[in-house]
């Protein structure tokens, strides 16, 4: 599934991602797909351009752990 969204002055393509998908991670790459010709718009998008964006992957839970002995 995708969703489009439109992009604001000055978003960029990492932006849109974070803002709508909360990630980055891949997910910037898999737009680049769905967009055919978007990276030629340069780094900074066009105000009101549409651009399809994936699905979100879930992302895993992190569990850092803290040595105190090392």
């Amino acid at each position: 599934m995708t969703i489009t969204v439109r992009a604001q002055q000055g978003d960029t393509l990492d932006a849109l991602c974070h803002r709508h998908l909360r990630a980055t991670a891949a997910v910037t790459e898999q737009a680049l797909a769905l967009n055919p010709g978007l990276a030629e718009l340069g780094p900074v998008l066009p105000e009101g351009h549409a651009v399809t964006l994936p699905e979100a992957a879930p992302q895993p839970e992190r569990n850092d752990t803290i040595n105190l002995w090392s």
